[in-house]
């Protein structure tokens, strides 16, 4: 009955705004939007969210949840070991984190030094990639990004993968062959 009152008073004339917000309760008890006549502004994403430049992309597929314990050997272990790097970069443990790479590669920008002259860093890690195999070794990219101050008060943001690499369980490699390392970065700094 409700709907046709309703729909009775309705006389088919336009309805003219006149630009001044109502509230309004139809009868069935459900609110009706205040009318603006102001044009809301824009939702800006914060610069470097990911899906925006300078940040990590936007894949909006979670990731799911293990079913238990996850294989330090897959993609998702070496994801945990970007984690890793990264939170102890954040927390200022620099040559704890420098155990993740491989001995002797060149870090760039990741380099203890380097990072030593950041007053402040954050992490994001994304989505680890397939795991690729060559050689009897694996390999997995995980997209990071560090960003945050340098002690002068300059903003950085560095984005881009890093590949992790372990030794198959083949035989006579050793058990730090076959966990992953860091040996290569492609962080660059962005906007």
């Amino acid at each position: 009955m409700s709907l046709l009152l309703l729909a009775a008073c309705n006389s088919g004339a336009p309805i003219e705004n006149k630009g001044t917000p109502v509230n309004a309760t139809v009868a069935i008890g459900s609110p009706v939007k205040p009318i603006a006549n102001e044009a809301q502004p824009a939702v800006v994403p914060e610069p470097g969210s990911p899906g925006t430049e300078g940040g990590l992309p936007d894949d909006r597929t979670p990731l799911a949840e293990p079913k238990g314990p996850i294989d330090p050997k897959s993609a998702e272990g070496a994801g945990q070991v970007v984690q890793l790097y990264a939170a102890l970069i954040e927390q200022g443990k620099f040559a704890a984190a420098d155990k993740a790479w491989r001995a002797g590669i060149n870090q760039g920008p990741l380099a203890p030094a380097t990072l030593a002259t950041f007053r402040e860093v954050h992490g994001e890690v994304g989505k680890p990639h397939d795991q690729e195999g060559a050689m009897g070794s694996s390999f997995v990219q995980v997209p990071l990004r560090l960003y945050g101050l340098d002690k002068a008060g300059r903003r950085f943001n560095f984005i881009g993968p890093l590949t992790l690499r372990r030794v198959n369980d083949v035989d006579g490699s050793t058990p730090e062959q076959r966990r992953w390392h860091i040996v290569q970065s492609g962080l660059i700094e962005k906007g």
